[in-house]
Protein backbone atom coordinates (compact mmCIF):
# COMPACT_ATOMS: atom_id res chain seq x y z
CA UNK A 1 0.00 0.00 0.00
CA UNK A 2 1.34 3.43 -0.95
CA UNK A 3 1.80 6.05 1.72
CA UNK A 4 1.54 9.64 0.51
CA UNK A 5 3.45 12.49 2.11
CA UNK A 6 2.89 16.16 1.42
CA UNK A 7 5.75 18.64 1.47
CA UNK A 8 4.76 22.31 1.43
CA UNK A 9 6.60 24.20 -1.30
CA UNK A 10 4.45 27.36 -1.70
CA UNK A 11 2.62 28.77 1.30
CA UNK A 12 -0.85 30.32 1.09
CA UNK A 13 0.70 33.72 1.87
CA UNK A 14 3.24 33.43 -0.94
CA UNK A 15 0.47 32.33 -3.33
CA UNK A 16 -1.69 35.32 -2.38
CA UNK A 17 1.18 37.77 -2.90
CA UNK A 18 2.13 36.35 -6.30
CA UNK A 19 -1.46 36.11 -7.58
CA UNK A 20 -2.03 39.73 -6.56
CA UNK A 21 1.13 40.77 -8.43
CA UNK A 22 -0.03 38.87 -11.54
CA UNK A 23 -3.42 40.59 -11.38
CA UNK A 24 -1.77 44.00 -11.15
CA UNK A 25 0.51 43.24 -14.11
CA UNK A 26 -2.42 42.03 -16.22
CA UNK A 27 -4.43 45.15 -15.26
CA UNK A 28 -1.54 47.40 -16.24
CA UNK A 29 -0.86 45.63 -19.54
CA UNK A 30 -4.52 45.37 -20.60
CA UNK A 31 -5.90 48.81 -19.74
CA UNK A 32 -7.29 49.41 -23.22
CA UNK A 33 -8.90 45.98 -23.59
CA UNK A 34 -11.97 44.22 -22.32
CA UNK A 35 -10.69 40.79 -21.41
CA UNK A 36 -12.48 37.51 -21.75
CA UNK A 37 -10.81 35.38 -19.09
CA UNK A 38 -11.16 31.68 -19.88
CA UNK A 39 -10.24 29.18 -17.20
CA UNK A 40 -9.18 25.66 -18.06
CA UNK A 41 -11.14 23.35 -15.77
CA UNK A 42 -10.72 21.80 -13.34
CA UNK A 43 -7.25 22.66 -12.13
CA UNK A 44 -7.30 26.43 -12.71
CA UNK A 45 -10.55 27.24 -10.92
CA UNK A 46 -9.06 28.22 -7.52
CA UNK A 47 -6.21 30.22 -9.08
CA UNK A 48 -8.58 31.92 -11.53
CA UNK A 49 -11.01 32.93 -8.78
CA UNK A 50 -8.25 34.69 -6.87
CA UNK A 51 -6.66 36.10 -10.02
CA UNK A 52 -9.78 37.80 -11.41
CA UNK A 53 -10.39 39.46 -8.04
CA UNK A 54 -6.91 41.00 -8.44
CA UNK A 55 -7.54 42.30 -11.97
CA UNK A 56 -8.86 45.86 -11.92
CA UNK A 57 -10.53 45.85 -15.34
CA UNK A 58 -13.89 45.31 -16.95
CA UNK A 59 -13.79 41.62 -17.84
CA UNK A 60 -15.93 38.59 -18.54
CA UNK A 61 -15.39 35.03 -17.36
CA UNK A 62 -15.84 31.70 -19.06
CA UNK A 63 -14.54 28.16 -18.71
CA UNK A 64 -13.49 25.31 -20.95
CA UNK A 65 -12.66 21.67 -20.37
CA UNK A 66 -9.86 20.05 -22.29
CA UNK A 67 -8.73 16.47 -22.39
CA UNK A 68 -5.22 15.45 -23.33
CA UNK A 69 -4.26 13.00 -20.63
CA UNK A 70 -7.05 10.42 -20.56
CA UNK A 71 -6.36 8.21 -17.54
CA UNK A 72 -2.60 8.70 -17.69
CA UNK A 73 -0.14 11.10 -16.07
CA UNK A 74 1.45 11.74 -19.49
CA UNK A 75 -0.20 13.66 -22.29
CA UNK A 76 -1.53 11.55 -25.13
CA UNK A 77 -0.65 14.37 -27.54
CA UNK A 78 -4.26 14.46 -28.80
CA UNK A 79 -6.18 17.52 -27.61
CA UNK A 80 -9.94 17.37 -27.25
CA UNK A 81 -12.02 20.41 -26.31
CA UNK A 82 -14.61 18.71 -24.10
CA UNK A 83 -16.50 21.92 -23.31
CA UNK A 84 -16.41 25.02 -25.53
CA UNK A 85 -16.65 28.53 -24.07
CA UNK A 86 -20.17 29.95 -24.09
CA UNK A 87 -19.01 33.50 -24.92
CA UNK A 88 -18.29 34.52 -28.51
CA UNK A 89 -14.56 34.53 -29.34
CA UNK A 90 -14.28 36.57 -32.56
CA UNK A 91 -12.70 39.98 -31.97
CA UNK A 92 -12.12 39.31 -28.25
CA UNK A 93 -8.96 39.65 -26.17
CA UNK A 94 -8.59 36.26 -24.49
CA UNK A 95 -6.66 35.54 -21.31
CA UNK A 96 -6.34 31.76 -20.92
CA UNK A 97 -5.82 30.76 -17.29
CA UNK A 98 -4.21 27.39 -16.60
CA UNK A 99 -2.91 25.68 -13.49
CA UNK A 100 0.27 24.10 -14.90
CA UNK A 101 1.98 24.40 -18.27
CA UNK A 102 3.79 21.09 -18.56
CA UNK A 103 4.27 19.61 -22.05
CA UNK A 104 2.92 22.82 -23.63
CA UNK A 105 0.83 20.82 -26.09
CA UNK A 106 -2.58 21.85 -24.74
CA UNK A 107 -1.94 25.58 -24.51
CA UNK A 108 -0.17 25.70 -27.87
CA UNK A 109 -3.25 24.03 -29.38
CA UNK A 110 -5.68 26.30 -27.48
CA UNK A 111 -3.91 29.49 -28.53
CA UNK A 112 -4.08 28.45 -32.20
CA UNK A 113 -7.70 27.30 -31.81
CA UNK A 114 -8.88 30.64 -30.41
CA UNK A 115 -6.89 32.64 -32.96
CA UNK A 116 -8.47 30.51 -35.71
CA UNK A 117 -11.88 31.40 -34.25
CA UNK A 118 -11.00 35.08 -34.74
CA UNK A 119 -9.78 36.16 -31.32
CA UNK A 120 -8.08 39.57 -31.45
CA UNK A 121 -5.38 38.28 -29.09
CA UNK A 122 -4.69 35.28 -26.86
CA UNK A 123 -2.48 35.55 -23.80
CA UNK A 124 -1.64 32.81 -21.33
CA UNK A 125 -1.46 33.07 -17.56
CA UNK A 126 -0.42 30.01 -15.59
CA UNK A 127 0.16 29.36 -11.94
CA UNK A 128 3.05 26.93 -12.50
CA UNK A 129 5.48 26.90 -15.42
CA UNK A 130 6.86 23.37 -15.27
CA UNK A 131 9.20 23.07 -18.23
CA UNK A 132 10.91 19.77 -17.38
CA UNK A 133 8.62 17.87 -19.78
CA UNK A 134 8.06 20.65 -22.33
CA UNK A 135 7.46 19.20 -25.79
CA UNK A 136 5.95 22.23 -27.51
CA UNK A 137 7.28 25.76 -27.25
CA UNK A 138 4.51 27.94 -25.87
CA UNK A 139 4.64 31.63 -25.00
CA UNK A 140 3.57 32.15 -21.39
CA UNK A 141 2.69 35.79 -20.86
CA UNK A 142 2.20 35.62 -17.11
CA UNK A 143 3.61 32.86 -14.90
CA UNK A 144 3.25 32.56 -11.17
CA UNK A 145 6.08 30.18 -10.34
CA UNK A 146 8.67 28.14 -12.24
CA UNK A 147 8.89 24.66 -10.72
CA UNK A 148 10.62 21.97 -12.73
CA UNK A 149 10.23 18.79 -10.74
CA UNK A 150 7.85 16.82 -8.56
CA UNK A 151 4.17 16.02 -8.59
CA UNK A 152 2.27 19.06 -7.30
CA UNK A 153 -1.07 19.20 -5.50
CA UNK A 154 -3.15 21.81 -3.70
CA UNK A 155 -4.70 25.17 -4.64
CA UNK A 156 -6.77 23.46 -7.33
CA UNK A 157 -4.10 20.95 -8.40
CA UNK A 158 -5.05 17.34 -7.83
CA UNK A 159 -4.01 13.73 -7.76
CA UNK A 160 -6.92 11.52 -8.75
CA UNK A 161 -9.33 14.37 -7.86
CA UNK A 162 -7.89 14.71 -4.33
CA UNK A 163 -6.04 17.60 -2.65
CA UNK A 164 -7.60 20.45 -4.70
CA UNK A 165 -8.83 22.06 -1.47
CA UNK A 166 -5.39 22.53 0.12
CA UNK A 167 -4.56 26.21 0.54
CA UNK A 168 -0.86 25.82 -0.32
CA UNK A 169 1.01 23.94 -3.03
CA UNK A 170 2.72 20.72 -2.06
CA UNK A 171 4.98 18.10 -3.54
CA UNK A 172 3.20 14.76 -3.33
CA UNK A 173 5.69 12.08 -2.43
CA UNK A 174 4.47 8.49 -2.65
CA UNK A 175 6.33 5.59 -1.11
CA UNK A 176 5.53 1.89 -0.73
Amino acid sequence: MKQEQLELIISPETLAQRVSALGKAISQDSQERQLLVIGVLKGAFVFMADLVRSIDLDLQLDFIRVSSYGNSTNSSGTIELVSEPSAPIAGRHILLVEDIVDSGLTLHWLRRHFLNLGAASVQICCLIDKSERREQDVQIDYAGFAINHGFLVGYGLDCDERYRNLTGIYHLNASD
